[in-house]
């Protein structure tokens, strides 16, 4: 892998889209789907403006990576992702086969690890990839939510 194109570099095109939800007034996580060092899919969250409890950042970017290959498997796929996917989207990854999962931010209440979710066999994930910056956009978004109720 090019030195420029490493992990650290596509979690930040994702904390890129996890700002644009941030300023939509969405929870803030936002997903890059790469193949070859290429993004092929742009996400963030979109819930409150499509009113859509399944309209999660990597919900999103699956869909736009699938359409992007012409198929629904995503194959020699790495999803960044700012905040460790759910039950319901790591359950989307598993019928992606989506080869690689890595994300910045653990969610300890409601990540697929402390949910005890399956991956697909062949899927890797790892976590703590700019787990700071994501966890640190995370808090502020629901400190300001605090602050207006």
């Amino acid at each position: 892998m090019d030195a420029i194109f490493d992990d650290d570099y596509f979690m930040r095109k994702a904390l890129q889209e996890a700002e644009v939800a941030f300023d939509k007034g969405e929870v803030p996580v936002g997903a890059v789907i790469v193949v070859d060092n290429r993004i092929i899919a742009r996400a963030h969250n979109l819930t409150e403006l499509l009113t859509d409890v399944t309209a999660h950042a990597e919900m999103q970017a699956i869909t736009a990576a699938a359409n992007f290959l012409g198929g629904k498997y995503l194959h020699k796929c790495s999803l960044y992702v700012t905040l460790e996917p759910c039950q319901m989207c790591a359950g989307a990854l598993f019928w992606s086969q989506i080869s690689t999962i890595i994300y910045g931010a653990k969610d300890e209440q409601r990540g697929c690890g402390v949910m005890g979710t399956k991956l697909h066999p062949k899927t890797m994930i790892r976590g703590g990839v700019l787990a700071d910056e994501a966890s640190q956009l995370l808090k502020r978004f629901f400190s300001e939510k605090r602050k207006l109720n």
